[in-house]
């Protein structure tokens, strides 16, 4: 802090020091944004009566934030204190932690209700009319705002973090290990997600007010876990961050706006500027010293091929990684049978390491290799290759529908096609909101067991069986099996298709390749930009990757997913909800459409930026290098 410069803390006052505290806060950002909030989605739905619009809403309310913010403040901190920057970013994911956790504190306690019977109930039940009645302005939506405010107070928080945060680590490290230094960083950012997956997970096994109220009578049963009432402590996260990421606040503000050393490594820095006159500009006019500056700068970037065809490109690459960051759970689970908490483990443990992977070894490559901004940008054409390659994968590990009754076949000869109502159920006043599927012992799965026409059910060795099943046909399993006397028991029926490892070991490397463009890509933008605008131009590029990528990714996967949907919900009021049952062949075909498209456009935009890019003359790139040394010397 100023004249204050203690000794014992000299030993962290470099490059190294600095990128370990950019990761802890990466590691952070990414446990809360992509992580918590993620996982915790579903859990705030229930208990704040939310529909799947308005949580949309709030997960896009991070990127609106991060649109509106991210060009100025690249602007305005290009020239100023960085790790301060970094410190007020801090400061704001801490808040926007806080103020995300306080509905749960000002909601009250969860009063979770009655338990809705799964199995066929033949008396007489209110349950359509009590749901067509049902307030649809309830009090708890109120704190939808509240949601929102934390993330827009996240995304705050994060724009100077991906913006002034990466070009201060190329301004303190040479030229040829800004890149390993970067995918450090980057790969380090990805470990946030994936902790934050695994802390959710296990937070929402614990009771969302912590201790679970004794039953009051016998209508309101005590939940457990399996209890579709159940709500997790989805809140214990976001407080733990919220101490944890101001923890971080200190050691940014401590760090002097230039690291030791920054002045000789730029002087011997030779500009690989796209010659296309914005340095000159930018030198003759010495923008960036008032915001008056700002379109002229901004244009001078606009104008740049390089860089837009490589924003383009990021863009492409990151509407496909988005998309699948999000739906690949979903993808999993609908084509080989899988419950959705494995779907979503094993989604995690290929998109995690395969990406952190990725930006390591393009980082190390690039580095070792010292390539020169033409060699990143032919590096990466070489990566988008493979990793369209590795796409095609959705062609030949493509899993078939398993047999459904109502859906893909009818019950025994009775009922139609796509109609979940049978003459064997038709008593049941079965919901179709409830989809709590089971596989009977003819091996076709049911929707439920009150569809699949089921009057009881047992607990034997602690594994639910139903019994009484009028739907279900002729076992098809053998005498000698334990199993026999079961007509149906909870989950999917196993599916048939072994494509499952396959699928996942083309794919991993196609994350892999996909993200060794990643880092290439931010250093690629640094290079060709004129060193005044390094940050501006991150800002810039992270503003399109929003609007072009993030932003209407999960959007895109999202059309093509539902267009793939065979069994919609709809409810007693006739309210079409979420789709139960998908096409996976139709699935398939429409996801790798959509990855090959973006994969395509991707190498167009790269191969572009090759055939633009015009390094500076040797002469002005010398001259201007001893001009920097001069202008060191006397700073």
């Amino acid at each position: 802090w100023g004249p204050c410069t203690p000794r014992a803390l000299q030993f962290c006052n470099n490059s190294e020091g600095y990128l370990a505290a950019y990761s802890l806060l990466a590691v952070f950002q990414g446990i809360v944004v992509n992580g918590l909030i993620n996982i915790s989605i579903s859990t705030i739905e229930k208990r704040y009566e939310l529909n799947s619009s308005l949580t949309g809403l709030i997960s896009a309310s991070y990127d609106i934030a991060f649109c509106l913010l991210s060009l100025f403040v690249s602007y305005l901190g290009e020239r100023g204190h960085k790790p301060r920057w970094l410190a007020f970013s801090a400061f704001m994911l801490g808040v926007g932690s806080l103020v995300f956790s306080l509905p749960h504190f000002s909601s009250g306690k969860y009063q979770y209700g009655r338990k809705i019977e799964e199995t066929c109930q033949t008396a007489e039940i209110t349950f359509a009319n009590a749901t067509c009645s049902a307030s649809t302005n309830s009090p708890l939506r109120k704190y939808l705002y509240v949601f929102i405010l934390g993330q827009l107070l996240l995304g705050v928080g994060g724009t100077p973090l991906y913006t002034l945060g990466t070009s201060f680590i190329d301004d303190s490290v040479p030229k040829h290990k800004s890149s390993l230094y970067i995918g450090v960083g980057y790969a380090m950012s990805l470990l946030g997600p994936a902790i934050g997956y695994v802390l959710g997970g296990q937070l929402l096994q614990v009771y969302i007010d912590i201790q679970i109220p004794k039953r009051q009578d016998t209508t309101y049963t005590k939940v457990d876990q399996d209890d579709p009432r159940w709500l997790g402590a989805w809140w214990i996260g976001f407080l733990a961050c919220f101490f944890a990421i101001w923890l971080l606040i200190i050691p940014f503000s401590c760090f002097p706006k230039h690291l030791p050393g920054t002045a000789k490594i730029q002087a011997e820095k030779i500009p690989e500027t796209h010659d296309d006159g914005g340095e000159v500009l930018v030198q003759t006019n010495d923008l960036g010293q008032s915001f008056k500056d700002f379109p002229m700068a901004l244009l001078i970037l606009l104008r740049n091929p390089v860089l837009m065809s490589l924003i383009v490109a990021s863009s492409s690459e990151a509407l496909v990684a988005t998309g699948f960051a999000t739906f690949l759970p979903k993808f999993i689970e609908n084509q080989f049978g899988k419950s959705s908490s494995f779907s979503a483990t094993l989604g995690g443990l290929v998109l995690i390491p395969g990406a952190a992977l990725g930006q390591v070894i393009s980082g190390v490559l690039v580095s070792k290799r010292k390539m020169d901004c033409k060699g990143i940008i032919k590096f990466m054409i070489g990566t988008c290759s493979v990793a369209l390659i590795l796409n095609t994968v959705f062609l030949f590990a493509k899993c078939g529908n398993e047999p459904f009754a109502g859906v893909s076949e009818t019950y025994n000869g009775t009922g139609t096609l796509y109609n979940l109502t049978a003459p064997c159920n038709a008593n049941c006043r079965c919901l179709r909101s409830v989809y709590y599927p089971v596989c009977g012992s003819d091996e076709v799965q049911y929707f439920s067991p009150c569809f699949a026409g089921c009057a009881s059910y047992l607990f034997n060795n602690r594994k639910k069986t139903y019994h009484n099943c009028s739907c279900i046909g002729k076992s098809k399993r053998g005498s000698g099996s334990e199993d026999f006397h079961y007509e149906a028991v909870p989950g999917k029926c196993p599916t048939q298709c072994k494509f499952l490892p396959l699928f996942l070991t083309f794919f991993f490397f196609a994350v892999v390749f996909t993200f060794m463009a990643t880092t290439p890509t931010t250093v690629a933008i640094l290079r060709c930009v004129p060193d005044k605008q390094r940050s501006f131009a991150l800002g810039v590029q992270l503003l399109f990757l929003r609007l072009l990528g993030t932003i209407p990714g999960p959007i895109l996967f999202g059309v093509a997913i539902d267009n793939s949907c065979t069994l919609w919900d709809i409810d007693e009021c006739e309210t079409k909800g979420a789709c139960w049952v998908y096409d996976n062949e139709r699935m398939a075909y429409l996801l790798m459409g959509i990855s090959a498209a973006c994969k395509i456009v991707t190498i167009i935009f790269v191969v572009m930026a090759v055939y633009f890019y015009k390094p500076p003359p040797l002469t002005q790139a010398l001259r201007q290098k001893t001009s920097e040394k001069i202008s060191a010397i006397h700073t």
